[in-house]
């Protein structure tokens, strides 16, 4: 069972569908490793291929072995929209220690819908 530090480096997306008619998308995203949850900054006016290069840190106490990454639109007066999700498998970076920016694909209802890309280093206890 891993025990530790997940640092995951948000970098970029790309090719994400379009949520705004009249203008470019605000995106940002949502991380979550069990029920530890963090959110990106708002890339204003990022539309379909944002860039965020911030970090973010989960701790590692059990055998949960997926992350979770939800692309999200930031509307001012609706709900922001729901762009897609990421689950990035764990093993291989409990098992290596790091992984180089690599990109994911994002899906929504079973569908491609673009990519992002995310840095993984853990350092276990």
């Amino acid at each position: 069972m891993p025990r530790g530090t997940l640092e995951v480096i948000l970098v970029s997306a790309k090719g994400l569908k379009d949520a705004d008619f009249l203008k470019k998308m605000d995106p940002y995203v949502i991380l979550t490793y069990r029920a530890q949850e963090n959110r990106s900054s708002v890339a204003r006016g990022g539309g379909s291929n944002p860039r965020w290069n911030e970090s973010f840190l989960f701790t590692v106490s059990d055998n949960v072995a997926e992350l979770n990454l939800r692309i999200m639109d930031k509307d001012t007066f609706t709900r922001d929209d729901f762009l897609g999700e990421a689950r990035i498998p764990l093993e291989p970076v409990f098992a290596a220690g790091s992984i180089q920016e690599t990109s994911y694909n994002v899906v929504k209802n079973q569908n491609y819908c673009g990519e992002i890309k995310v840095a993984l280093t853990f350092k276990p206890i």
